[in-house]
C-alpha cells in the first residue's frame, strides 16, 4: 500500500524517546515498559506485535495519552503528551487520535449513526451529523443508521465503530485487536475496510496485534518482548 502523506502536521505523529511505564509502587512496582525509542512518519501503516505481557498494549494507552508515562518523552499528533495531565490528554486526543478497540466500545442506547455523531459534537466538530452519515455510507452502513448495536452483526458493530474512529480525520488511528472478537472472513474484511479508510483519509495507523498474519499487512513491524522493542522492521 502506497504511503500516503499528511499535511496536517509539520512534525511525525509520534515520537517517543526512553518511554518507560513503572506500576505500583516501592517492592510491588513492576516495570512495564523499559526505555522505548520509537518514531512513527505521516501515513505509515505499523504493527505493534507481540504475546500477551509484551508490552504492547501499555505502549499504545501511553502513546494514546489514556496512561501517562513513567518516564522519557512524548510528543503525539504535535502534542506534548509528557508535559500534560490527565485532563489536558483528553483534550488534547479530541481530533488527533482515533481509536478501534478490540470490544467495540458502542454506546447501546445509541443509535450506529449518534455513536459516531455524538462525540464529534461534544468535540465542537461542525456538520457532526453530516460528517457521520457520509463516514457511516463510506464503511457500507449508509442503510443502517437508526439501528443499535445490539440490532448489528459483530462485523457491522466494528463498522460502526471505524467510521466513529475515521470520522473526525484525525492525523493518527490505532487499532487494538480490532479482528478478535470476529470471525476469520470477518476479521479479513474488517482489515481489508480499516486499511482502504485509513488510504483514504492519509491517517497513520497503527495496529497491536499478537497475529504476525495481520501484522504482516503493515509496511512496518514493530516487535516487542518483555517492555523493550525487539526488533523494528519495514516489510
Amino acid at each position: 500500500m502506497a504511503r500516503v502523506n499528511s499535511p496536517r502536521q509539520p512534525h511525525p505523529p509520534i515520537i517517543a524517546t526512553d518511554l518507560r511505564l513503572t506500576l505500583g509502587s516501592g517492592q510491588g512496582a513492576v516495570e512495564i515498559l523499559k526505555g522505548i525509542d520509537l518514531t512513527v512518519p505521516h501515513g505509515q501503516t505499523v504493527a505493534l506485535l507481540g504475546p500477551s505481557g509484551s508490552g504492547k498494549s501499555s505502549l499504545m494507552a501511553v502513546l494514546c495519552g489514556l496512561e501517562r508515562a513513567s518516564s522519557g518523552a512524548l510528543t503525539v499528533a504535535g502534542q506534548d503528551f509528557s508535559a500534560l495531565d490527565e485532563d489536558a490528554l483528553a483534550r488534547a486526543r479530541r481530533g488527533r487520535i482515533g481509536v478501534v478497540l478490540q470490544a467495540f466500545h458502542l454506546l447501546p442506547t445509541m443509535t450506529a449513526l449518534e455513536n459516531v455523531m455524538t462525540p464529534m459534537e461534544l468535540a465542537g466538530i461542525a456538520d457532526a451529523r453530516d460528517t457521520a452519515q457520509a463516514e457511516l455510507a463510506a464503511v457500507g452502513l449508509g442503510h443502517r443508521l437508526s439501528h443499535y448495536p445490539q440490532q448489528l452483526s459483530g462485523g457491522e458493530q466494528q463498522r460502526v465503530a471505524i467510521a466513529r474512529a475515521l470520522a473526525p480525520r484525525p492525523p493518527l488511528v490505532f487499532a487494538d485487536e480490532p479482528t478478535g472478537n470476529l470471525d476469520h472472513a470477518t476479521g479479513e474484511a474488517i482489515m481489508d475496510l480499516l486499511f482502504t479508510r485509513r488510504h483514504e483519509t492519509g491517517s497513520t495507523l497503527v495496529v497491536i496485534t499478537h497475529d504476525p498474519a495481520l501484522a504482516a499487512r503493515c509496511e512496518r513491524v514493530v516487535t516487542l518482548a518483555d517492555g523493550l522493542i525487539a526488533s523494528d522492521t519495514l516489510g
